[in-house]
């Protein structure tokens, strides 16, 4: 008989909140730091993913980005992520963020960035069957022009593989901010564009901010989102217009010290009727992955299995792909929980 950690396990997963940079597996984030000469503020693995805040986080981000210097580094990294999802959680769609302009600091042109990441994950579609799309997330860090230019360069340089546009980093003054980014998201908006935000994320930010992305940004969706648990209008706002929220278990336990209970924030949010979904966010740096986030985060905030495979379907049901692909992807899926279902009897 399939235990409950192995169903959880094995169900199949579409992951919406997702880092590129951060799927880097460890060994290749070492040789690639030896390669190209990139300084990491420490050599242990374990001290360098030790944080005091996501400010810090960000810092050791930024880091692991600068060993992707090369587009077969790239592409390397691309391939192996899938790889390493696919055999710790069964993923079978996955959607990715990529901040172009950190790439550009390296040199790297948002054309040879995309065709970069395509090379990989389209070899590893054809290896492993595990589709992508890619949003290119803006980097609250370097103010509201720089976000518009990453819009107009998306526009001039169309790619069937890039979906979206998302935000991420903070402000200059460690703030999120959503609205800053207006003018961005209204040109996005206005070329058809899909679009979500990370907000609400750690305790400093506010859950108007969560309104603010969905009622003035237009968002489809809201990466994070948690401090919307604390504002009962905020709550209802969101469950009554169906916004996806892509929650990080693991992140939330790494970055504000949150513990897995039936009072996690992700968990009010599901209990009010939010529609969520489960990511790793950052995989390596969080020391995750996305079976983790089912068969530990999950259980221990209190839900089952009929939970766990709601929960995973609403990824499918919330993935920017194609129709057509969608409807193969809830196919699929719901064949498989036939079948595990089938083998716990």
């Amino acid at each position: 008989m399939l235990s409950d950690s192995d169903f959880l396990r094995l169900l199949p997963k579409a992951e919406l909140h997702c880092h590129f940079v951060a799927t880097v597996r460890v060994e290749t984030l070492l040789e690639l730091a030896d390669e190209f000469a990139v300084p990491l503020r420490t050599s242990d693995m374990d001290e360098l993913l030790r944080y005091r805040g996501l400010p810090d986080f960000l810092d050791v981000f930024h880091a692991a980005q600068q060993v992707m210097r090369t587009p077969e580094a790239i592409a390397r990294v691309a391939y192996e992520g899938v790889e390493d999802a696919v055999r710790e959680g069964n993923l079978r769609y996955r959607e990715y963020f990529v901040n172009p302009d950190n790439f550009a600091e390296l040199g790297i042109a948002y054309p040879e960035l995309i065709d970069a990441l395509v090379d990989g994950l389209g070899r590893a579609e054809r290896d492993f069957g595990v589709g992508y799309g890619l949003s290119c997330a803006i980097n609250r860090s370097l103010g509201p022009d720089a976000a518009v230019r990453m819009v107009q360069t998306m526009l001039a340089h169309p790619h069937s593989a890039v979906l979206g546009i998302g935000q991420d980093y903070l402000t200059p003054e460690f703030t999120e901010d959503p609205l800053r980014f207006r003018d961005a998201y209204a040109l996005a908006e206005a070329h058809g564009l899909r679009r979500s935000a990370h907000v609400g994320e750690t305790m400093p930010e506010s859950p108007s901010n969560v309104r603010d992305a969905i009622e003035v940004l237009h968002v489809d969706r809201i990466d994070h989102g948690y401090r919307a648990a604390d504002d009962p209008e905020v709550v209802a706002l969101a469950a009554s217009t169906g916004v996806a929220f892509t929650c990080t278990p693991h992140s939330t336990q790494m970055l504000s010290g949150w513990d897995f209970d039936e009072n996690h924030r992700i968990a009010q949010l599901i209990r009010g009727g939010v529609t969520v979904t489960l990511a790793t966010d950052d995989a390596t740096l969080f020391h995750t992955d996305i079976g983790r986030e089912y068969t530990v985060a999950l259980t221990q905030m209190g839900f089952d299995i009929p939970d766990a495979v709601r929960i995973a379907r609403a990824g499918f049901e919330a993935a920017w792909c194609d129709e057509a692909h969608k409807q193969r992807l809830l196919a699929d899926f719901d064949g498989a929980v036939l079948a595990l279902t089938a083998a716990r009897a």
